[in-house]
């Protein structure tokens, strides 16, 4: 087993909502042998629980955990050579399609990634392969899937696709392989506004002059009620923050 394969597995034991889960199961456990210790422990695993899947709590956290990003002017693509965007998870059985798509946030920032090549004329690439998540029932690249979607729902081809990447350091890396060789440097880069600080650090020390492309802002989603009531959007928007947090502190490490 090589080390990337435990990143998914660590990851979910450690985000939420497994994480406040275990300590409320620990706390419930102590509370057979120390009542109040355990009680306070079970307490702040199912507070948590809670606060990690409100909207409301997710802002709170990529507000202090995150850096702040910014959306990109259509005119700064005047600078860049070519538009590279990142894959964020593939579905790999669609069986109204029958064939692989790509997930919500792949396709989010594919769709913003044509609209910008729409616009700009410039050339598109797209970086992604089997995670280190996948299971067995996804054998196509993500990249392989992105190329097939975006010519039969958009009409635009891809001019570069890397499909051999299996995290974000891996996109950066095999990126620069595939395009630095072809003169292009200086590029705009897609992906989700949490996700890019992390990927903009690691395609930046590739040697790309980058420029930020986010999309998918954390927003509010509701009446402010509704904001701190546990949702799905909410639990994803948490999931998603902790967990680009976590991966800048271990990028740092290495």
């Amino acid at each position: 087993m090589q080390a990337g394969e435990l990143k998914p597995v660590l990851a979910a034991l450690v985000l939420p909502p497994t994480g406040p889960l275990l300590l409320a199961l620990v706390g419930i456990a102590l509370a057979t042998r120390r009542r109040t210790a355990g009680l306070v422990l079970a307490t702040l695993g199912i507070a948590s629980a809670w606060l990690l899947a409100t909207n409301g709590f997710g802002l709170v956290l990529a507000q202090h955990l995150l850096p702040p990003v910014a959306a990109l002017q259509p005119r700064q693509l005047q600078q860049v050579q070519a538009i590279v965007v990142l894959g964020g998870g593939v579905l790999p059985e669609a069986p109204e399609y029958g064939a692989p798509q790509l997930g919500p946030n792949s396709m989010e920032r594919l769709r913003y990634g044509a609209w910008l090549a729409r616009r700009s004329g410039k050339p598109l690439a797209f970086a992604g392969g089997l995670g280190w998540g996948n299971g067995p029932t996804q054998r196509e690249p993500e990249a392989s899937v992105a190329r097939r979607v975006l010519k039969e729902d958009y009409g635009i081809a891809l001019r570069w696709t890397e499909d051999r990447s299996r995290d974000t350091a891996e996109n950066a890396d095999r990126s620069a392989q595939l395009l630095q060789p072809a003169g292009v440097r200086r590029i705009a880069l897609v992906t989700s506004a949490t996700h890019m600080p992390r990927a903009l650090a690691e395609f930046r020390r590739a040697g790309f002059d980058v420029l930020p492309a986010p999309t998918g802002f954390p927003s509010r989603r509701g009446n402010a009620g509704m904001e701190w009531l546990p949702t799905p959007d909410g639990a994803v928007l948490c999931w998603s923050v902790i967990r680009e947090a976590l991966g800048r502190a271990v990028a740092s490490l290495r």
